[in-house]
């Protein structure tokens, strides 16, 4: 597999050019590497605004940059129970940034933020105790002090 040139031969070649000791076309047979090449640093170089080679990054790009994150680690901060509409919301108004909900998941993944809430629990039981009937005061624990005795 062919191997990238060096940045080196990137920088002198556009110093030449930028100098104006040829065209594109001149100056690739002057430096031994092919037009396209040539037009490619030239256009990167427009692009980018440097003349070493841009990291390639491949995947899907975010939409939710940098500033988007760092609202949404605020709002967490602030509100550490919002459900995932809310941030939708939130980013769509307030981040004019437009997400999925399962994007907005896969943000707060990225950014170490969880959604589970803590929700509240039944007393636990041992497996060996029945189930208490619902409704029936009586067979609850925390009413049992309270209730009067039936028994005759």
């Amino acid at each position: 597999m062919a191997t990238a040139y060096e940045d080196d031969l990137r920088r002198k070649f556009l110093s030449a050019y930028d100098r104006g000791a040829g065209t594109l076309e001149e100056l690739a047979e002057d430096f031994g590497v092919s037009l396209g090449w040539a037009k490619k640093i030239s256009a990167q170089r427009k692009r980018s605004g440097q003349a070493e080679r841009v990291p390639y990054q491949p995947g899907r790009k975010w939409r939710a940059g940098a500033e988007a994150q760092r609202q949404v680690l605020s709002w967490f901060a602030a509100q550490p129970d919002l459900t995932l509409a809310e941030i939708q919301s939130k980013l769509a108004s307030e981040a004019q940034v437009q997400l999925s909900r399962g994007r907005v998941w896969y943000l707060l993944r990225k950014l170490g933020l969880r959604l589970k809430k803590v929700a509240p629990r039944h007393p636990a039981r041992h497996r060996s105790q029945p189930k208490a009937p619902r409704g029936v005061p009586g067979n609850n624990p925390r009413y049992s002090a309270g209730t009067p005795d039936l028994s005759g």
